[in-house]
């Protein structure tokens, strides 16, 4: 992998591979959600990056919204308590929803989400994540498009962050626990 000016971290996906493999999802959603309306709905903040590049690369109709839960806080792992500081605006009664989020890792927060927008009588909710960290999931979320898998590790860059840092970096990297000492 190409070294990055003022790296942080070990880059796992640069962003030429992230912006790859997003075209390659947004062609999957464009075909099967063909001659429909999307509402792409962002998880907050982390998602923000990610879900950029889903709207430059679909050519469906689309709409936007945005949705903040979180489980994390300040720390590097769950903490299993979801809370929800914004709701989206949009009406969602009969239509397909489109969750975009930065990284499933316990899907915890995500089960709870999908629950809380399922009582807003939606068409259909689909899951596209940039990362799938399998290795954490306490559930049985599997999103339907999933941009990378990734390893038990701490992710930071490309919307991920620690402690609200990190997010504008254009690469996905880890930290190993010595760069979180460190920080």
């Amino acid at each position: 992998m190409a070294e990055e000016k003022d790296q942080v971290g070990k880059i796992l996906y640069t962003q030429s591979a992230i912006t790859k493999r997003a075209k390659e999802i947004c062609a999957q959603i464009d075909k099967d959600y063909e001659g429909e309306e999307v509402i792409l709905l962002g998880s907050l903040k982390g998602s923000v990056m990610w879900l950029v590049d889903i709207m430059k690369y679909t050519t469906i109709d689309t709409k936007i919204d945005f949705i903040t839960a979180s489980s994390y806080g300040s720390s590097t792992t769950s903490s299993g308590v979801v809370k929800i500081s914004y709701e989206p605006q949009t009406n969602m009664y009969n239509k397909n929803i489109l969750i975009v989020e930065d990284i499933v890792d316990t899907g915890n927060t995500l089960k709870y989400l999908i629950s809380k927008l399922n009582e807003r009588g939606p068409k259909s909710i689909k899951v596209c994540t940039m990362l799938d960290k399998k290795a954490r999931r306490t559930t049985d979320i599997k999103p339907d498009y999933i941009g990378f898998d990734v390893e038990d590790f701490f992710i930071i860059g490309y919307g991920l962050d620690y402690d609200q840092r990190f997010r504008d970096l254009p690469y996905i990297a880890y930290l190993e626990e010595d760069d979180v000492e460190s920080i």
